[in-house]
């Protein structure tokens, strides 16, 4: 059956993680992925650990269901091939710092001229334009920059960086949002576009009520741990075992709560009677809920909030989520055959399409095992010429 993205043909020039996860999410939705790495040494993530059998179990994280040809860019010949591949394709995705592509004769008005239909998304730190366009950038730079760090931790804590590459991961997800939404103007117009995104500008973009609050207050947001800032109670809570959380987030919720931790009376309190007043009086609240939820353990916990129809949950580490049934049930642990480090698992594709299957999963490529049948069949270069590129070391050609 034909997958959601069946027809796309993407080439990715990314490497490390933002760029990757966006190629990723295209190839899951069946896109057919060629990631163009440099010969001899390949996505910088290659040499990043965990390893398994000399295998970089972070590039098999980011990197399943595409193909490698590795091509070396700087080379003339190389970039000949490489706009060959471009007349071809309709995306191509790159995070390489803004006038990188420009110094290889690669830049988007060049390939433009090549293929007007072409979708080219820069992913990079800070964007195409503005002051800080040539600044380098990682995770822990946009996350502090874009007000994430200052919002994360405990109240008099130092700021926090959030425990996943969030800086990455969101700049990924809004590339390719904005990849389907200028391949839709395409269908519409029979013509591609420059899709740029910025790593601080996704920070900004979820940085959620911490404006608004910021705006309406005058006052700057500060961490305040597990709780929200407007709905109360919305926290964590300890039981005499474990903490779980808890999300009260309306007055009806409020007075279930109250009864399943048999503590009626706090429903009519006058301190804590509506959800403003509530959040005013967190401390003596939090406080009092941790004092009720500490007389039993948190499954006994659970298993009464759910029955009450408050919501809850337990606070689980990666080895409860690769033992949980629901993350079962859903298909988000895949297991993939890799060729050299063996059975490996990894988190599946979060987008359940009714009506077409999700690709794959198939393992992340070896480097250049793909640039043999990619320079035959897609572009029926023949034997001879393609060992003439790799005698030349234009390419490698890995193991198919």
């Amino acid at each position: 059956m034909k997958t959601a993205l069946n027809d796309l043909l993407v080439l990715d020039l990314t490497r490390v993680l933002a760029g990757p996860f966006c190629t990723m999410l295209l190839a899951d939705l069946g896109a057919r992925v060629i990631k163009i790495e440099t010969p001899w040494c390949g996505d910088d993530a290659r040499a990043y650990g965990p390893f398994v059998n000399g295998e970089s179990m972070y590039f098999a994280s980011l990197n399943r269901n595409k193909e490698s040809l590795a091509i070396d860019l700087k080379s003339e010949s190389g970039r000949a091939v490489f706009l060959r591949l471009v007349e071809r394709a309709d995306v191509l995705v790159e995070n390489f710092r803004p006038g990188t592509m420009e110094k290889l004769g690669l830049d988007y008005n060049r390939l433009r001229s090549v293929n007007p239909r072409l979708v080219y998304a820069a992913c990079s730190g800070f964007g195409q334009t503005g002051p800080y366009r040539l600044k380098p950038a990682y995770d822990v730079i946009v996350q502090a920059m874009g007000g994430v760090m200052s919002l994360t931790g405990h109240p008099g804590g130092e700021p926090t960086r959030v425990g996943v590459s969030v800086g990455d991961i969101t700049a990924g997800l809004y590339t390719a949002v904005g990849i389907l939404a200028a391949l839709e103007a395409r269908h519409q117009t029979g013509s591609g576009q420059l899709v740029d995104v910025a790593m601080l500008d996704c920070q900004v973009a979820i940085l959620e009520n911490a404006i608004a609050r910021f705006q309406a207050t005058g006052e700057v947001p500060r961490p305040i741990g597990n709780r929200h800032p407007s709905i109360t109670p919305f926290t964590a809570v300890k039981a005499s075992d474990a903490e779980l959380v808890i999300a009260a987030g309306n007055d009806t919720l409020w007075a279930r709560l109250c009864q399943a931790i048999e503590r009626p009376e706090l429903e009519k309190d006058p301190r804590y009677a509506t959800n403003e007043l509530r959040t005013q009086n967190y401390e003596s609240l939090q406080t009092i809920l941790n004092e009720a939820f500490s007389g039993r353990e948190r499954g006994e916990w659970l298993a009464i909030l759910e029955e009450a129809g408050v919501p809850s949950g337990p606070i689980n580490n990666i080895a409860d989520i690769m033992a949980d049934p629901q993350v079962e049930s859903r298909q988000m642990l895949v297991e993939i055959d890799h060729p050299v480090a063996g059975r490996i698992k990894t988190a599946g594709s979060p987008v359940k399409l009714s009506e077409v299957p999700t690709a794959g999963p198939r393992p992340s490529p070896l480097l250049g095992q793909h640039t043999r049948p990619i320079l035959q069949d897609l572009l029926g270069m023949s034997v001879e010429e393609i060992e003439g590129l790799a005698k030349s070391r234009v390419v490698e050609l890995g193991i198919s």
